[in-house]
C-alpha cells in the first residue's frame, strides 16, 4: 500500500491505483464519463480533472505516486470539470438530459449544475432496434468507448468499434451490418458499461446498469443456467423482473455476465409454464389441485412398495434445484421410501469426473480455484469450449492468453479458444486416452516430469512408465490423428510451463471410457507435480448446469451419501443414521440408465422426475420414453409441459431459481447463495415445498423445515460442509468446500499437505487406449459430436421461450465442405440425419470448424430428435452415456 493525500486527508491505497481510485477512496465523487474499472483506462473525456502535485491532470489515467498531494475539490477544478462536461453534452440533442431513461451522464450533469439547454444537437443520426436485448441510439453516442473495451478487454469478442470521424464519430458493430447479424454475443457488457443511454436493454430495464442508483428493488443471487455461478442483481417493480445485471463485486464474474444470465428471464412470464397440477386421466393430463395431486402420487409410491419393496421407487433429482432441495429429494427417498435409488444428471455429464478425480486425488471436485487457474502461464483446455458453454469463463481464460499465457486446446472443433491457441490438437473422437499417454510419453521422455513430487506424493509410476512405452508420438499420432509434431510441441508447452493449469469439460467425460479419460488427463498434472504445489494449478472440470455440482455433493446418487460418503461405508451410514433417525440402506440403488431399463423391464413401480427432460436430453431418447410410459407412476416436477412431463402421469409445476431461496455450489466449489427475486405464480410451489408436501402425504415429517436448516443439517451429515451455513454465506458472499469449520475459511486449492486417498498420495493411472462404442462404416460413416451452442441452455426450456430464440433459431448439423458436397447439402438446408438408434431432422450448416467425417449439433431442440440417434453406450465404471461418439449418415429429405 502506498500513501497519499487528497484535499488534506490521508489515504491508503494498493500500489499502481489511479488517482481516480484514491480520490473516490476519499470519499469525493469524481466523475469519469470515459472509464469503467472493468477496462483499461482511456482519459478522453476529461470529466476527472484533479490537480496532483500542482499539475492538472485526467484522474482516471495518472497513477497514484506515494507522498503525492491531491487537490479535487477545489471551486476552479469543478468548474474545469463542468466545461469538460459541457462539451460533451453540446454534441447530444436535449433529450439526452431529459429522456426518461436513467443514466451516468445524467447524474453526472446534475450534480455539476448542467441542464438540457447546454444540448444542442438536433439528432437524426438513427439507431439500430434489430437485436432483441441491445439496442443503440446513435444520437446519444459519445465515442467514449468504453463499451468497445468492454467487448473487447472483459467479452473477448471484439465485435464493437469506433466508426466516423470528429463529431460524428460513434459506435457501431464491426462486421459493418445491423447489431443482430454482427458477432455480437448479447453478454450485456455495452449495455452495463454506457454512460449516457446509447445501448440500452429495450423493455423495463431500458437505461439500468449495475452501477445505477437502485430505485428498483434489487436481490442478489447466484445465476440458474450453467456452473459458472456468477452473481447477479434482479431489479424488480411491481412483482415483476425489469433487468438482471451482473453484480460487479461477484466473486466469479466480476461484473460480467453472459446472454443466458443477463437476458433470458422472459420464461417466468411465458404463458406455457404450467401453472396447476397435472393427473392423467383416460390418456388425458387435466388440471387439478394440489391436494387431489399429492394424494395421488402418494398412493402411488405406497403401492409400488408395497408390490414391490423400497427398490421399485426412483427419483432423479435435479441440478437445476438448489443444494437444500436436493438434499431433501436424496433424504426423502433414504428415509420415507427406505431406498437408495436416487440419482442427478451428473451421471449424463461429470460422473467420470466425480470416479476419476476422487481415484487420482481423493475428492470429486476440481482441485484449485479459478483465480488460481487464471494465474497459470500455460492453459491445457481439453474437450471444452467455454467460449459458448461457459462464456464468463471462457471470457476471462481468453483474457489470460491475451496477456501472455500460452494455451494448448484439445478439442476435434475449430471454435472458441482454439481460435487463439498456440497449439490446436484436433484428435478423433474417442482417442482421448491414447492423445494423453501420448504427452505423458513426451513429458517422460525429455524429463519434464517432476521426480521430488513423483517420489514423494505419488504412487503408480512403474506401472505408468512401462504403459506409456506403447504410445510413442507416431503411434499415438496413427490412432487420434493429431500429427507427432503438434502432440511434442503441447507436451512441450505444458511440461515446461512454471504454473500449467488443466480445464477440461464434456469432451473428456462423455465417451466409453470417460473415466479413463479423466485419470489420463489427470496423469499429467501429476507428473508435472502440479497439484497441491505452487508448481501449477491441477485439473478443474467445466461443470455444466447451474448445480451439478451441488446437487451431487448433497448426496443425490445411488451409491453415495451427502458429502460422498459410500453408502457401503458403515460410518457414513452411522452418521446420517444419527441424524435422520432411521437405517440406511448398505446396498447402491440404482443408476439413470438402470431405472429406466428397470421401468421397462417391469422392476420399478414408480419414477419421480425433477427438473429434467430426460425425454430431450438422455440418450437413446426413444427408450427413455418407453420406460417412462411403461413405469405404473410416473411423476414429473417441471416449469413446462416437457417431452418428459407429457409422458407423465402427474405433472407438478415448480418454481424457477429466480424465484427460489438456498445455495448453489459451484464448478470451482463455492457455495452461493439464492435469493428469491420474484414469488412463483400462486399455484407454483418450490421443489422444497413439494418435497416436503409428499412426505407429509406419506404420514412422513422430514424435519429441516426451512432451506437454511436444511443445509445446516447437511453438515450434521456431512462434515466437509460444517462450515457453510446461509447466515455465513450473506455475510461473505462465497465460501469453497472442503468447509469443516464456520470459524475457518474453506479450502481454495487442495492437497497441499496430503491427497485425500488412502494413502495421502495422488495415484497415477496406467490405463490402456480402448476404442469408442461406436465406429463409422459403409452404412454409417460420419461421426457425430453433440454439445452446446452460445444462446442456448441444455434442452432449451427456458432459453428458448424469448429472445434467445431470435439470436439462434433453429437446430444447426455443422459439416465440412468436403462432406456437403459428397452427401448433395447445401447452406441453410434440411438435411436427414440417422444413426443404427434413430433419425433426426436439422439444418445444414456448411463450415470449416468440423474436419471431414465429422459432424456436431446441439441439443437445445427437442423436436429436432437428436437423442435418438445417440446409442446406449456408456462409460464403463459410472454409465455416463457415450454422447461424443455416434455413428450417423446424411441425406437432403
Amino acid at each position: 500500500m502506498i500513501r497519499i493525500e487528497v484535499d488534506g486527508t490521508g489515504i491508503d491505497v494498493p500500489e499502481g491505483a489511479s488517482l481516480l481510485a484514491a480520490v473516490r477512496a476519499a470519499g469525493i465523487d469524481l466523475p469519469a464519463l470515459c472509464h469503467d474499472d472493468r477496462v483499461s483506462p482511456a482519459g478522453s473525456c476529461r470529466a476527472c480533472l484533479v490537480r496532483a502535485d500542482g499539475k492538472i491532470a485526467a484522474a482516471c489515467v495518472t497513477p497514484a505516486a506515494s507522498g503525492a498531494r491531491v487537490e479535487a475539490a477545489s471551486d476552479d477544478l469543478r468548474i474545469l470539470r463542468r466545461e469538460a462536461v459541457e462539451v460533451i453534452v453540446s454534441a447530444l440533442p436535449s433529450r439526452a438530459l431529459t429522456a426518461d431513461i436513467p443514466s451516468e451522464l445524467s447524474h453526472v450533469c446534475r450534480s455539476l449544475g448542467i441542464g438540457p439547454e447546454v444540448a444542442h444537437r438536433a439528432g437524426g443520426r438513427g439507431g439500430d432496434e434489430s437485436h432483441p436485448y441491445v439496442h443503440l441510439d446513435r444520437d446519444l453516442c459519445i465515442a467514449c468507448g468504453r463499451c468497445v473495451r468492454m467487448c473487447a478487454e472483459v467479452q473477448g469478442t471484439f465485435a464493437l468499434t469506433l466508426v466516423g470521424r470528429g463529431a460524428d464519430t460513434v459506435v457501431a458493430p464491426g462486421t459493418g451490418g445491423p447489431w443482430a447479424e454482427s458477432d455480437c454475443v448479447a453478454c450485456g457488457g455495452c449495455v452495463d458499461t454506457c454512460p449516457t443511454g446509447a445501448i440500452t436493454e429495450p423493455g423495463p430495464g431500458r437505461g439500468l446498469t449495475s452501477a445505477s442508483p437502485a430505485a428498483e428493488t434489487r436481490t442478489r443471487t447466484t445465476c440458474g443456467y450453467c456452473g459458472v455461478g456468477c452473481s447477479l442483481e434482479v431489479a424488480t417493480q411491481g412483482g415483476e423482473v425489469t433487468a438482471v445485471l451482473p453484480a460487479r463485486d461477484g466473486p466469479v464474474n466480476r461484473g460480467h455476465a453472459c446472454v443466458k444470465g443477463r437476458f433470458a428471464h422472459g420464461f417466468l412470464t411465458s404463458p406455457e409454464r404450467l401453472t396447476r397440477p397435472l393427473l392423467r386421466r383416460d390418456g388425458r393430463l387435466e388440471p387439478v389441485g394440489w391436494d387431489e395431486a399429492l394424494g395421488h402420487v402418494a398412493r402411488g409410491l405406497h403401492a409400488a412398495v408395497a408390490a414391490g419393496g423400497p427398490d421399485a421407487v426412483a427419483a432423479i433429482s435435479s441440478a437445476r434445484a438448489t443444494n437444500e432441495e436436493n438434499y431433501l429429494v436424496q433424504k426423502f427417498m433414504r428415509v420415507v421410501i427406505g431406498t437408495n435409488n436416487v440419482d442427478n444428471c451428473s451421471r449424463l455429464c461429470h460422473s467420470p469426473s466425480a470416479a476419476g478425480l476422487t481415484a487420482s486425488f481423493g475428492l470429486s471436485g476440481g482441485t484449485d480455484s479459478f483465480d488460481d487457474v487464471e494465474r497459470a502461464d500455460c492453459l491445457l483446455v481439453v474437450g471444452a469450449n467455454p467460449v459458448e458453454a461457459h462464456p464468463v469463463v471462457g471470457a476471462r481464460l481468453l483474457q489470460c492468453v491475451l496477456r501472455g499465457a500460452r494455451l494448448v486446446v484439445a478439442d476435434p472443433r475449430a471454435v472458441g479458444l482454439a481460435l487463439h491457441a498456440d497449439v490446436h490438437l484436433r484428435p478423433r473422437p474417442g482417442t482421448n486416452v491414447a492423445l494423453f499417454h501420448g504427452l505423458a510419453h513426451v513429458l517422460l521422455a525429455e524429463g519434464l516430469v517432476d521426480e521430488e513430487f513423483l517420489r514423494d506424493r505419488a504412487t503408480g509410476l512403474p506401472e505408468l512408465t512401462e504403459l506409456l512405452a506403447d504410445y510413442p508420438p507416431q503411434r499415438v499420432a496413427d490412432i487420434t490423428g493429431v500429427s507427432a509434431e503438434h502432440l511434442m510441441d503441447a507436451a512441450r508447452l505444458y511440461g515446461r510451463a512454471e504454473r500449467p493449469a488443466i480445464v477440461y469439460g464434456l469432451g473428456v467425460t462423455e465417451h466409453l471410457h470417460g473415466t479413463d479419460g479423466v485419470r489420463s488427463l489427470a496423469n499429467l498434472a501429476i507428473l508435472r507435480g502440479a497439484v497441491g504445489t505452487d508448481r501449477g494449478y491441477g485439473v478443474n472440470p467445466l461443470r455444466g448446469q447451474n448445480n451439478v455440482q451441488g446437487a451431487s455433493d448433497m448426496g443425490a446418487l445411488p451409491d453415495l451419501l451427502p458429502g460422498y460418503g459410500k453408502v457401503t461405508d458403515p460410518a457414513a451410514r452411522a452418521r446420517a443414521e444419527e441424524v435422520w433417525g432411521v437405517p440406511v440402506r448398505e446396498r447402491p440403488g440404482l443408476r439413470i440408465p438402470q431405472m429406466f431399463a428397470a421401468a421397462r423391464a417391469g422392476g420399478l413401480g414408480a419414477l419421480w422426475v425433477i427438473g429434467e427432460d430426460v425425454c430431450a436430453t438422455d440418450p437413446d431418447a426413444n427408450r427413455v420414453a418407453e420406460a417412462l410410459e411403461t413405469c405404473p407412476l410416473t411423476v414429473c416436477s417441471e416449469l413446462f409441459l416437457s417431452e418428459t412431463a407429457r409422458r407423465a402421469d402427474v405433472v407438478l409445476p415448480v418454481a424457477s431459481w429466480l424465484e427460489k431461496d438456498g445455495t448453489f455450489v459451484n464448478f470451482d466449489r463455492r457455495f452461493q447463495r439464492v435469493r428469491p427475486a420474484v414469488a412463483p405464480p400462486r399455484e407454483i410451489r418450490t421443489d422444497f415445498e413439494v418435497v416436503h408436501a409428499v412426505a407429509a402425504a406419506m404420514g412422513v415429517d422430514l424435519g429441516c423445515p426451512t432451506p437454511a436448516a436444511a443445509l445446516a443439517e447437511c453438515g450434521w451429515v456431512a462434515p466437509v460442509f460444517g462450515g457453510v451455513s446461509h447466515d455465513r454465506l450473506d455475510r461473505e458472499g462465497a465460501v469453497p468446500w472442503p468447509c469443516p469449520d464456520p470459524g475457518l475459511p474453506g479450502e481454495t486449492k487442495l492437497y497441499r499437505a496430503r491427497f485425500a486417498t488412502a494413502d495421502g498420495k495422488a495415484h497415477l493411472a496406467a490405463a490402456p487406449y480402448l476404442p469408442p462404442g461406436e465406429q463409422p462404416d459403409d452404412d454409417y460413416p460420419l461421426v457425430l459430436v453433440t454439445g452446446r451452442r452460445w444462446a442456448h441452455y441444455n434442452s432449451g426450456s427456458m432459453t428458448r421461450r424469448g429472445g434467445n430464440l431470435q439470436l439462434d433459431p433453429v437446430d444447426f448439423l455443422d459439416m465440412h465442405p468436403d462432406d456437403a458436397a459428397r452427401y448433395g447439402l447445401r447452406d441453410g438446408e434440411q438435411a436427414v440425419v440417422e444413426s443404427r438408434h434413430g433419425r433426426a431432422r436439422l439444418v445444414a450448416r456448411i463450415g470449416e470448424e468440423t474436419v471431414p467425417g465429422q459432424v456436431f449439433c446441439s441439443f437445445h431442440f427437442p423436436a429436432s430428435g437428436v437423442n435418438r440417434l445417440t446409442s446406449d453406450h456408456a462409460d464403463t465404471v459410472t454409465s455416463c452415456p457415450e454422447y461424443k461418439v455416434t455413428a450417423v449418415r446424411v441425406a437432403a429429405p
